[in-house]
């Protein structure tokens, strides 16, 4: 390791409060550089600075964003209030359009302009962002089991779920299996990707939220058909026999089967074959009628909230997605509504395929339990590995 090495590696292990309680001493008259050590760590302190900053800024990679969030969000005043939204990349349309009809309604009950810090990107890297200093207000995910990352760290406050209606879920889902032009290999359900002459692209669970919802799905298939855990595990261990390769998230999964022309058939979420519908490509796909609920969670970060004095507007907000006007942005989306008045709705119902059975992370005890069961190192998905055909 040479001489720049050791104090850039040093400097990125730090906090990011750290990183600047330094860079603004270094800024003051108490120090003076004239000397080389002096500058070499202020040069190092501003470079790890600049790349913390966009990494929470989500600037680049996945963590995009349609206005970066600040390090520092404004406090709240009378006239302005600052929101910082983080959530997984497909609710970006979804919330696009509600974000307007918010700061509309709010405007006019409160005279207060409301600003909004959107970002969005994998959930599982929102959530690292999350926790690792980016200053979210409301986070918006893929699954609670991100959401209670963020709890057991220490910015929301235990009993979340119960604060808003259908425990925090706010948008919905189901898995969906997409296949070739003229379905060549006639897949219907979920037991015909376990034939000898199918390829499944799907990505990795132990990487990929999706993933999991994926694995879920096929678990689910055969124990809500009346399978028991030895019948389950035998079916999906075909079924990932006949998985190529695990890409390491959703995206990647797409591109391996559309662009590089892998596989006959991917799962993916049935909101993102709307969205790709309504923007001109053309999918086939079938919703199997033995599925599982894809449940999006809404949740107010607490520490956060208080710190920047905003916790009225950012629970107003949340309990806005709940209504008539915003669940039906979600449905012209492709997410099936979290509204019970809105999924009665003649545009829900002529939308989405009915399921006939469907199942629900609470039926396999929460995501801690299906996270230790099937994710950790050693559960089922590693055993199920180890067994594939060399």
């Amino acid at each position: 390791m040479s001489l720049w090495q050791r104090p850039l590696k040093r400097l990125q292990a730090m906090s990011y409060d750290k990183l600047l309680h330094i860079y603004a001493e270094h800024k003051t008259n108490r120090f003076r550089l004239n000397s080389l050590k002096s500058f070499v760590s202020l040069f190092l302190v501003g470079t790890v600075l600049s790349v913390t900053l966009a990494a929470c800024s989500g600037g680049t990679g996945s963590n995009s964003s349609t206005e970066a969030p600040t390090a520092t969000p404004v406090a709240a005043t009378k006239d302005n209030v600052e929101l910082t939204l983080v959530s997984f990349a497909v609710t970006k349309a979804a919330h696009e359009a509600i974000i307007p009809k918010f700061v509309e309604q709010w405007k006019k009950d409160h005279n207060q302009t409301v600003v909004f810090k959107q970002s969005y990107g994998g959930s599982g890297s929102q959530t690292r962002a999350v926790i690792d200093g980016l200053e979210a207000d409301i986070v918006h995910l893929a699954l609670a089991g991100d959401t209670q990352k963020i709890e057991k760290a220490g910015l929301i406050q235990p009993g979340w779920e119960k604060e808003v209606p259908n425990n925090a879920i706010v948008s919905k889902s189901v898995a969906a299996l997409i296949t070739r032009p003229g379905n060549p290999k006639g897949i219907k359900t979920w037991e015909d990707l376990a034939k000898d002459d199918v390829k499944l692209i799907t990505a990795d669970p132990k990487t990929s939220g999706i993933a999991k919802w994926n694995f879920l799905a096929l678990w689910n298939s055969v124990i809500k058909t009346g399978g028991d855990e030895a019948k389950a595990t035998e079916f999906v261990t075909k079924v990932f026999n006949n998985v190529p390769i695990l890409t390491k998230d959703a995206r990647e999964a797409t591109d391996t089967f559309a662009k590089q022309g892998q596989g006959d058939a991917l799962i993916n979420y049935e909101n993102e074959i709307i969205l790709a519908q309504q923007k001109g490509e053309k999918v086939e796909y079938v919703v199997p009628d033995v599925n599982i609920s894809i449940d999006n969670p809404i949740a107010v970060v607490d520490k956060n909230v208080d710190k920047h004095g905003n916790r009225e507007v950012a629970e107003g907000f949340v309990k806005f997605l709940y209504t008539p006007e915003a669940q039906e942005e979600f449905v012209k989306l492709g997410f099936r509504p979290a509204n019970e008045q809105v999924a009665q709705t003649k545009a829900a119902t002529d939308k989405f395929p009915k399921v006939k059975t469907l199942g629900t992370v609470s039926d396999f005890g929460g995501w801690e339990a299906i996270d230790q069961k099937f994710f950790a190192d050693g559960g089922v998905f590693d055993k199920i590995q180890a067994q594939k055909k060399r």
